[in-house]
């Protein structure tokens, strides 16, 4: 039996981490969670979102403009993570509707598709 999810990855360019960590860090607020030691020598880092793990790791060789995947974070104040992405010069993208949801989307500096959602008060 399948119990959740414990993390999901993606990758930016090797050698970019400090700019990921600006980023996802300063940008967005997210807090950075040290990696076991078996795995520092990959490059890449460990953030953490609410209760889970996202693992960004580092990769050549792949457009990430080319690609539907992406990671969706729920938010509280969906205005405010608008404004906050616009006033770091962020292309906001419109996202297709969907039923008793506010979300839209956008590319992180390393062309991941990045969503951010939030659910309609009823």
């Amino acid at each position: 039996m399948i119990k959740g999810v414990h993390h999901v990855q993606i990758t930016i360019p090797k050698g970019t981490e400090e700019e990921g960590k600006e980023f996802y860090c300063g940008v967005l607020g997210l807090q950075e969670v040290e990696k076991p030691e078996s795995l520092k020598g990959r490059g890449g880092f460990w953030i953490k979102v609410g209760d889970r793990d996202v693992h960004i790791g580092t990769e050549d060789g792949f457009d990430r403009m080319q690609t539907k995947a992406h990671i969706a974070y729920e938010v509280e104040d969906i205005s405010y993570w608008k404004a906050r992405l616009l006033q770091e010069n962020i292309k906001i993208l419109d996202a297709v509707p969907i039923p008793h949801f506010d979300r839209f989307e956008f590319r992180d500096p390393f062309g991941n598709r990045v969503e951010m959602i939030q659910p309609l008060k009823a």
